[in-house]
């Protein structure tokens, strides 16, 4: 068998330059001022140049999107439900054929990323409390049924009591269908999820918001509860995206760099502009308040979208990169080193 040093792979400096994780430099010769090289910059590479991790299977955009279309659909329901109990049919209305498209798609993007129709009902065989896929399945399957339901008499007329107690039973389950991905994700060992798993149930939670409130902004009649959730979910959106960036370490390399990092960066835009929006068509009134609230509808679940996007894209890049399996490992061991000493 091949000797690390031999097989031409050898660990390579973390990608900001920092020289404190790769320990000690040697192979190098003063000479005058300045030093000689006798070996090449290591690199971080495993074995044959594969991941140290194995980088999820999932498909783009089937996963991503399920992720942003889930949110969405869980908030409008939730919306509905309560404009439902506050008397405002346009609202209402919106809500519910926004929850419905939602999980159809939702459940759409699953099934094609697994391959199968039978590969979804297979996960509806037993409930696993220990895994979030076993418990995201039991919680997307009644809140499509009960979104179409309530989507149904709306659009017909038919049984509106029936209507209206599955509207409410989807408001209800709507909440989790905001958060749960995030806990999906987080509990793998992808180095970029796993080390948020404080924030992105915010940060998803927040997208979620501010999709679903922005969808509630393009029905007729007052869509007042619609645009403070949208405005909310916008501000926790940024806040929580914000603190991740800011406590996760190495791994925030992930989030802030390459394609992830700009679909990030624009979604932290467009989220702030879509939130503004939607402050100024509250203060404007007729046509030119409509308007405003129509942009700013899309706007929001442009950069819910974007967010859901990068934050997919950041795990993956991580997943494929050794450096974020190593460089935390060695900081972990440097710091339990030191505290002992």
């Amino acid at each position: 068998m091949t000797r690390p040093q031999e097989s031409g792979h050898a660990p390579r400096l973390r990608p900001d330059g920092d020289p404190a994780a790769n320990g000690h430099r040697k192979g190098r010769r003063r000479k005058g001022r300045g030093e000689a090289l006798m070996v090449p910059e290591a690199e971080f590479t495993s074995y044959y140049g594969r991941p140290i991790i194995k980088p999820p299977t999932w498909k783009v955009p089937d996963v991503p999107l399920y992720l942003y279309l889930g949110g969405a659909a869980g908030v409008s329901a939730a919306v509905a439900a309560l404009a439902d109990v506050t008397g405002r049919p346009g609202l209402r209305r919106t809500g519910r054929y926004a929850s419905l498209a939602g999980a159809l798609v939702s459940v759409g993007a699953l099934i094609h990323d697994l391959g199968r129709p039978q590969r979804f009902l297979n996960m509806l065989r037993v409930v696993k409390p220990t895994s979030p896929l076993s418990v995201g399945s039991w919680i997307l399957s009644p809140f499509g049924t009960l979104s179409g339901l309530a989507a149904a008499s709306e659009l017909t007329g038919v049984a509106p009591g029936l209507g209206r107690a599955a509207g409410f039973g989807a408001g209800v389950v709507g909440p989790a269908m905001t958060t749960y991905t995030a806990v999906l994700l987080a509990d793998t060992a992808v180095p970029a999820w796993h080390d948020g798993h404080r924030e992105l149930p915010f940060v998803f939670a927040g997208s979620a918001m501010a999709a679903g409130g922005g969808i509630g902004l393009v029905a007729r009649g007052d869509v007042e509860p619609a645009r403070r959730v949208a405005v909310a979910g916008a501000a926790l959106e940024l806040a929580a995206t914000a603190v991740l960036e800011r406590r996760i370490g190495f791994a925030r390399t992930a989030y802030t760099t390459g394609r992830p990092g700009r679909l990030l960066r624009a979604a932290r835009a467009v989220t702030a502009a879509g939130a503004a929006a939607a402050v100024g068509g509250g203060l404007v009134a007729g046509r030119r308040g409509r308007a405003l609230s129509i942009m700013a509808g899309a706007l929001l679940n442009a950069g819910s979208a974007a967010t859901r996007f990068g934050v997919f894209d950041a795990g993956m890049v991580s997943a494929r990169d050794p450096a974020y399996t190593v460089v935390p490992q060695r900081e972990r061991l440097a710091a339990r080193s030191a505290g002992e000493r």
